[in-house]
């Protein structure tokens, strides 16, 4: 699985050090923005200052080999400003499940070097994104993992709320009732490629809690760039779930929380007998007039899951 978290409190150099240490590898810098540590026992992981305009000026001044005193001034001062309100990234590389604690311990490392997340100011609107590789891209398989993901999306809200400063900054649109509507009926068995178009027709976008695009690139490329030309979207056989807060500060917070959570929407889609009753009961309730109630539906789909995990 990888994983992509944000966060502020400390310098790129000091967190190429801590993955190091960690993990070994070496460092590389790409520019004063983004840092690789290459060939670490998981692979290559990627640092960078989360923001295009800057990584793009720190790359074009890194090219030209030399800058006026006055370019070199702006771009540290626009440098210092991105700091402040720009998190930094993390990309790890894929990690199997049963080394995800040595992810939690690189953390631990960064949380006690000054780490900060969501929870250290309300301009933070920082997040963490899980990218679970599927077991197969069959149709059946992709639907059935959608399913319970829209299903316990509300659930999952109310797991982790969103922070005030995501409220300000849109963290992500939710799925349109229409496309609830159209895909948890029993009915809609779809071929591979009337999923992938019914789902760029409803969601033309990147901008989702559990954003497809990347899979249904990995799974027919042609297609979807057809329909989506967005260089950010890269093809892999993951899902890209994008969780509200990034907790890294907080020394109550574990990965193995938001990881537990995400096991309910993976066990919920192995079992089609109880993934059916909730859907059934999902739909009903979206059809309702409490359907606003997030914390109505959620209390009720806790019901549904697997008590051990939560």
């Amino acid at each position: 699985m990888g994983v992509e978290i944000e966060f502020t409190g400390m310098d790129m150099p000091e967190i190429a050090q801590c993955i190091t240490e960690q993990f070994g590898g070496e460092i590389q810098r790409g520019s004063e923005y983004e840092y690789t540590v290459a060939n670490t026992e998981f692979g290559d992981f990627g640092i960078e200052l989360d923001s295009a305009y800057i990584k793009r000026l720190g790359r074009e001044r890194e090219e030209a080999g030399q800058a006026s005193e006055f370019e070199e001034l702006t771009e540290s001062l626009v440098g210092l400003v991105a700091r402040q309100l720009v998190p930094f990234e993390i990309v790890a590389p894929p990690v199997e499940i049963s080394q995800l604690w040595r992810l939690e311990d690189l953390f631990l490392m960064l949380r006690k070097e000054g780490a900060e997340g969501t929870q250290a100011s309300a301009k933070n609107a920082f997040g963490l994104q899980l990218n679970p590789e599927m077991p197969d891209c069959e149709a059946d398989t992709i639907l059935n993992y959608l399913r319970a993901f829209l299903c316990l999306y509300e659930w999952l809200i109310w797991r982790s709320p969103v922070d005030f400063s995501r409220r300000l900054t849109s963290y992500t649109d939710p799925f349109k009732r229409e496309y609830l509507r159209h895909v948890l009926v029993p009915d809609y068995q779809p071929d591979i490629g009337t999923l992938i178009d019914d789902y760029i027709h409803f969601n033309p976008t990147r901008n989702r809690a559990l954003d497809l695009l990347p899979l249904f690139a990995h799974v027919d490329e042609e297609r979807l760039r057809a329909k989506i030309d967005d260089p950010r979207v890269k093809a892999r056989p993951t899902l890209h779930y994008r969780l509200p807060n990034s907790l890294i500060g907080d020394p109550q917070w574990g990965l193995i929380h938001p990881w537990r959570d995400w096991l309910q929407v993976e066990a919920l889609a192995a079992d089609t007998t109880r993934l059916n009753a909730v859907c059934r009961h999902y739909r009903e309730h979206i059809e309702s007039a409490t359907s606003g109630l997030f914390s109505d539906w959620a209390q009720r789909v806790s019901l549904h899951l697997i008590p051990e995990l939560l």
